[in-house]
């Protein structure tokens, strides 16, 4: 030990200082893997890449290479999951000398040792930094391989799973309850957290179960191991059991809530169950109520848009209405503006189906359909309430529709969302929900239509290579500057090349011109056209400023504004779209 804490130390890894408590560990029984590790600021990858060479054995870069080193499903099932995830090993490759295995700890030789027992095999190491060893275990293991397999072999539990989904012998509250289940659903649940996912997705085919999670908009499958079917009607009984659902209706569909504490943040889960031909899907959408509300400076939108919602905010009545598809960001907006505009002198009450994010100093009202609270019955007794402010979730009927105008009338300022491609459309939808011409030209103050685009990684942002900056420039023209960034992909990214989300905006302020055109009967490309021409910038736009900017891609922004009406002012339309 002291000649490798020498080499060290001429090394310029450690001092002596340093070295002095590596030896005072050590004395008192810790690995001097470990040991090395615990002295603050001394780089893992530098010391093990020193002690590999000290000692010849292979150090290997996982981060790099590992695409070289994947290992076989079958090689994997040769060895015991258990032993590989809690000692932090993985099987390489077979050699003529044994099998190599990856480690982080040189000196610690119990996992190699149960390894030998286990398989009988001859394994000898090679040495990866511990986190690279994690993420490589993680990516050919699964979420959850040490659990199924665990359950696999323990009969103690007497966990039977029927297959074919005869499971009517199953009892399944115990198996909800098996330590092995509850285990693997709090590891899906801390992988989704961990990789930024928005929505999880459980979902039962004949001979597979796959997990999905979405992240920054994009569905993504998460690797668990096949035998994870087996289980698939526990692991849902353990879910129905958190959110407090009926385990014994499998043929309606269920929702719940789930309330989870992690590392002190506190995250709600909003659980969908509904029976499928294979079985139970489950889709959790996870809500972080510790994230922080952006103010409207940070949403990301261009000068004129902040402009215009800052004079919206202060009007003292009329309704503002933020459009767009399911997942596009119009709660986030809509509480920035809440936010800019909570004070004392200003009551504000919310109804929302569900009630995403709780607003301090706001009154928030949850739908409840059941029990005969619907945005209309509720939006009526919210107006005997004295409100100076309102927002309504979403307009979905003429009911709603109609009260939200006679707010707007009677001196109140009303938010709300409405499902439209663009803003012009939101004014043609009112009408044809059935509300008077003359009152949506009255009431209406301002549309914003938005779509979410992702953005290009930071950690892999690379130019785009000339050729295909040329190719766009054939296509769009003037809009496409002469340098165009992207993302080569990486671990930062889940080598998607994009993390992180910002909005495009549409806004279209109602001017003179355009409530004559609603009084009009005027459809939305005429809207439109009197819109863009007054300075409205169309969602595509929108995105060109992002991408000039260097921060996302033609790609994307042509992805999330494909079904745009496309017209004056905007860019052509590539073929095919």
């Amino acid at each position: 030990m002291n000649d490798v804490l020498a080499k060290l130390i001429d090394e310029g890894l450690l001092d002596p200082e340093k070295a002095a408590q590596v030896r005072s560990a050590t004395a008192a029984g810790k690995p001097l893997d470990d040991a090395l590790r615990a002295v603050n600021g001394v780089s893992e990858d530098k010391l093990l890449r020193s002690i590999a060479a000290y000692f010849d054995v292979p150090f290997v870069d996982l981060e790099a290479d590992g695409a070289k080193y994947a290992p076989s499903k079958e090689f994997l099932a040769k060895f015991p999951a258990r032993i590989l995830i809690d000692r932090g090993l993985m099987p390489l490759a077979e050699n003529g000398d044994g099998v190599a295995i990856v480690t982080s700890k040189l000196f610690d030789t119990t996992g190699l040792d149960e390894l030998r027992l286990a398989t009988g095999l001859d394994v000898h190491p090679v040495i990866a930094p511990s986190a690279e060893i994690d993420r490589f275990i993680k990516k050919y293991l699964g979420v959850g391989a040490d659990t199924l397999q665990s359950m696999s072999l323990d009969d103690a539990n007497d966990v039977k799973v029927v297959e074919e989904f005869n499971d009517e012998n199953l009892d399944l509250s115990t198996a909800a309850h098996d330590a092995s289940i509850i285990k693997f659903v709090n590891q899906v649940m801390a992988e989704a957290l961990e990789l930024r996912a928005t929505d999880v997705h459980v979902e039962p085919f004949e001979s597979q179960l796959r997990v999905r999670y979405r992240i920054d908009g994009v569905l993504q499958e998460a690797n668990i191991p096949p035998q994870v079917r087996k289980y698939h009607a526990a692991i849902v009984s353990r879910i129905k059991i958190l959110s407090h659902l009926d385990i014994a209706e499998k043929r309606l569909p269920q929702d719940g809530r789930i309330r989870l504490k992690i590392a002190g943040r506190e995250i709600d889960l909003r659980v969908s169950v509904i029976p499928m031909i294979h079985g139970e899907a489950v889709v959790l959408r996870i809500l972080d109520r510790g994230d922080a509300l952006l103010g409207l400076e940070h949403l990301g939108m261009g000068s004129r848009e902040v402009k215009v919602w800052q004079q919206v905010l202060d009007l003292p009545h009329g309704i503002i209405l933020v459009t767009g598809p399911t997942g596009s960001g119009k709660t986030t907006s809509l509480y920035a503006a809440l936010s800019k505009i909570n004070n004392s002198d200003l009551k504000i009450i919310t109804i929302e189906d569900p009630v995403e994010y709780q607003l301090r100093g706001i009154n928030q009202i949850q739908v409840n359909t059941k029990s005969g609270l619907t945005f209309a019955s509720g939006l009526r007794s919210i107006l005997r309430h004295d409100p100076d402010v309102v927002l309504i979730g979403e307009i979905r009927d003429r009911e709603t529709a109609e009260i939200a105008v006679q707010a707007s009338l009677t001196g109140h300022l009303v938010f709300s969302t409405l499902h439209t491609n663009d803003a012009p459309g939101a004014a043609t939808r009112l009408v044809e929900m059935g509300v008077e011409p003359y009152l949506v030209a009255s009431s209406l103050e301002m549309v914003a239509a938005q779509r979410l685009v992702r953005l290009i990684c930071p950690k892999c942002k690379e130019e785009m290579p000339r050729d295909e900056v040329a190719k766009l420039q054939a296509e769009f023209g003037k809009e496409v500057p002469s340098v165009l960034y992207r993302g080569a992909g990486c671990r930062n990214c889940q080598n998607s090349g994009y993390r992180g989300r910002q909005g495009v905006f549409e806004m279209m302020p109602i001017t003179d011109d355009i409530r004559e055109l609603i009084l009009e009967h005027a459809s939305s490309r005429e809207i439109r056209k009197v819109a863009v021409q007054q300075g409205m910038t169309s969602l595509r736009d929108d995105g060109w400023r992002l991408i000039r900017e260097g921060r996302t891609t033609a790609e994307e922004v042509l992805r999330s504004t494909k079904d745009e009406d496309m017209a004056v002012g905007s860019a052509p339309s590539p073929a095919g779209k």
